[in-house]
């Protein structure tokens, strides 16, 4: 049987998740509904920065971060606000959103195009 390509995971993950634009997702942070999550490796926040006021939950930690059962578990990550995730280009994100989805967090969607989409449209960084 041949190994499932990660291009095929990330479009069965998107077609099971909401994405968002920057604008949507940027007027759902300032309205207070939601929270953006970076996902990226802590040497991509250390060398591209990160989108201002995001909580950082690296991607290997994240499941253990939002299950309350969990001795990692980061209660911030857990109530009334919609996750939004991002990473570098928007494929670690559908598919961890899609896990977070299957874990029956309903509250959660990706940001289209990522991190890098972010940045090249001159949205706000910091760090």
């Amino acid at each position: 049987m041949p190994i499932k390509s990660v291009k095929e995971m990330v479009a069965e993950a998107k077609a099971g998740i909401e994405t968002l634009t920057s604008d949507a997702a940027q007027a759902e942070v300032d309205q207070g509904k939601a929270m953006f999550v970076d996902i990226r490796d802590p040497r991509e926040l250390e060398r591209d920065g990160k989108i201002p006021g995001a909580f950082h939950a690296p991607r290997g930690m994240l499941e253990f971060w939002i299950d309350p059962a969990s001795p990692y578990h980061k209660p911030e990550l857990l109530g009334d606000r919609r996750l939004i995730l991002y990473c570098a280009s928007a494929w670690r994100s559908a598919l961890s959103a899609k896990t977070l989805k299957d874990m029956g967090l309903d509250t959660v969607a990706e940001l289209d195009g990522g991190f890098s989409s972010w940045k090249k449209s001159g949205r706000p960084v910091e760090g």
